[in-house]
């Protein structure tokens, strides 16, 4: 199945394409001065009329945005996408220079709140202006922001747009089942969930014999992006990069280290769960790396994604029928590229169009209970996204860490039900899984959150070189993992393989799953108290979280994020796990 992006545009030389490009040029002049002459008119009409057409324009520039975007994510070599690329970052600077010309406005502005008690659509929108009045701190200078803004189109965009071709177009030589292939790198790291042992090694020696091939076009990127990143807090007045990934994700630094101190006291409960499926893979000491998502148990059940299909539409109707019909349209309407090819990038992600009330959902499904899974992550973004449908497109964005809250929770529906439905021996299995989905999310996630902090105070004073990016991974790894994995079997190059490393929009792309996995086991946790009355407050939730910041929006449902122990009631719940794991073991 491959995704239908007709609905956007029939190609790259559609009529319509070309003219609501020209519009959205047009329509970011003309929003620019309005907001200049603002000063000069009755503030809240002037205000308003802003936010009309910052709305009209914001329409057409996801649509184009996410045309281009999806196309090359499916399509790393499609040479048309790849040169209107270039319209799609001009156009990221007009949007960007317009959202500085208000953010600017809002922060001369005197008393806003008055202002927005004067108007039924500034009320709407107090959120975002609030947002923006406090912005106004880490605005370029107006004199500056135009030629930073033009240089970073060939600067980390460029970058970071490399990155994902070279990731793309990684072909990689294995013998399987007798038959010499070259496989996209995405296909061999998806052999680390096959049931052969034998199988999921060589893929490992093979994926790690491959990287050298890019590593130094690699590590280019990843010092660009980050070297940028280093200039850009000193232009927009923040004392860190990990601030700006702060404000980008509405959290402050209080939840973060409170997450963190959880994280951190957790280790060695999932150290403790590697050691043992070690010993059930049959050896003592360390998992080896290539085993982390080895299947163990006899459930080694392959799913057609019409069987994927089935289980979600079933699974999730249990909890709404309002989910299970919207999921079952995404499949029907073809939102969804499900499997791996050359030029496809690996993972999964989902892209909201909010103008077409549609979710794109990428993926590359391999049949396996993962594989499944990500697509109930994937699409519970998606039915995140379709809870704001009614919402004004300003208000449709929310931060990183609450975008990762219904992913969770539909995982979690998922694995439970599934697991109630299991004897013993699939039990086991199902168990495993999620222990080791969440043991990626917490012990690997605190490993990319210590590599990336290292790397940007390196980068600071000189660039660094592949052999300096791996031996920093590998101590990361050392860090976290500890003696769960076996010392001389780690992945130096999991820098190379991680597309949020090479992020310019957000960087530290890490701690927000954290949040995200932690948060959404706490909301789960409200379902199982409230039952049926809860999917209504779910949706309000979900609803909540275009126009707060985290604590806020937590608040709402009566967690505080800012308190360690929230998080390590969410922690406790998988420690049982992990003691069920082991009974089980035996």
């Amino acid at each position: 199945m491959n995704w239908d992006l007709s609905k956007l545009y029939s190609g790259f030389t559609d009529e319509k394409l070309l003219a609501d490009t020209a519009e959205a040029f047009d329509r970011f002049a003309a929003l620019r001065r309005t907001i200049a002459a603002m000063p000069e008119a009755e503030p809240a009409s002037g205000l308003s009329d802003a936010i009309r057409q910052l709305q009209k324009v914001m329409d057409l520039y996801i649509k184009i945005v996410n045309f281009t975007f999806l196309t090359l994510s499916v399509d790393a070599n499609n040479e048309a996408a790849r040169a209107f690329h270039a319209r799609v970052m001009q156009l990221d600077i007009e949007c960007a220079q317009a959202r500085s010309a208000l953010s600017r406005y809002l922060g001369s502005a005197g008393d806003l709140d008055a202002l927005i008690q004067r108007d039924p659509l500034l009320k709407e929108h107090a959120f975002l202006l609030k947002e923006l009045k406090d912005s106004a701190a880490h605005v370029i200078d107006p004199a500056l922001e135009p030629t930073v803004l033009k240089l970073q189109t060939t600067g980390g965009s460029a970058w970071e747009q490399l990155r994902d071709q070279l990731d793309s177009n990684l072909m990689i030589p294995f013998e399987q089942d007798g038959k010499a292939q070259t496989l996209p790198l995405s296909a061999i790291r998806g052999l680390a969930y096959s049931a052969d042992a034998d199988v999921r090694r060589r893929a490992y020696e093979a994926e790690l014999a491959a990287y050298p091939r890019i590593e130094i076009p690699m590590a280019a990127c990843l010092n660009g992006i980050k070297g940028e990143a280093l200039t850009l807090i000193g232009l927009r007045h923040y004392d860190t990069v990990l601030d700006t990934a702060l404000d980008a994700s509405r959290m402050d630094r209080a939840t973060l280290d409170a997450l963190l101190t959880a994280m951190r006291e957790s280790l060695p409960m999932f150290r403790r769960y590697f050691r043992l499926k070690a010993k059930l893979l049959g050896y003592e000491g360390g998992l080896k790396f290539y085993d982390l998502f080895a299947p163990v148990g006899e459930c080694a059940r392959q799913y057609t994604l019409e069987e994927a299909r089935a289980t979600l539409v079933d699974v999730m109707g249990r909890f709404s029928s309002k989910m299970a019909a919207f999921i079952d349209h995404a499949f029907e309407d073809h939102w969804i590229d499900a499997y791996p090819r050359e030029g496809k990038q690996g993972g999964a992600f989902c892209s909201g169009v909010h103008p077409l009330k549609v979710s794109y959902v990428m993926s590359n499904f391999d049949g396996s209970y993962s594989s499944v899974s990500t697509l109930a992550h994937e699409l519970g973004h998606a039915y995140h996204n379709s809870c704001l449908d009614d919402c004004s497109v300003l208000l449709s964005d929310y931060p990183m860490p609450l975008a990762e809250t219904a992913s969770i929770f539909n995982e979690t529906l998922l694995m439970e039900k599934t697991l109630a439905a299991s004897d013993d021996r699939t039990r086991l299995t199902l168990l495993e899984q999620q222990i080791g989905d969440a043991a990626q999310v917490v012990v690997d996630i605190l490993s990319r959150y210590l590599f990336e902090t290292e790397v940007v105070e390196r980068r600071k004073d000189h660039a660094l070189s592949p052999r300096e990016l791996c031996e920093i991974m590998l101590d990361a790894q050392k860090q976290t993992y500890g003696d769960g994995l076996d010392p001389d079997c780690l992945h130096p190059y999991m820098w190379a393989c991680k597309s949020h490393y090479y992020s310019t929009g957000i960087h530290f792309y890490n701690f927000p799953y954290a949040f995200g996995m932690l948060f959404g086991l706490g909301v789960y946790a409200r379902y199982l108290e409230q039952g049926d009355a809860f999917p209504a407050e779910y949706d309000r939730l979900l609803t909540a979280t275009g126009s707060g910041s985290v604590r806020e929006v937590a608040a709402s449902v009566g967690i505080d994020v800012a308190d360690p122990d929230f998080w390590r009631s969410s922690i406790k719940t998988l420690a049982d796990k992990v003691d069920q794991f082991e009974k089980l073991i035996g």
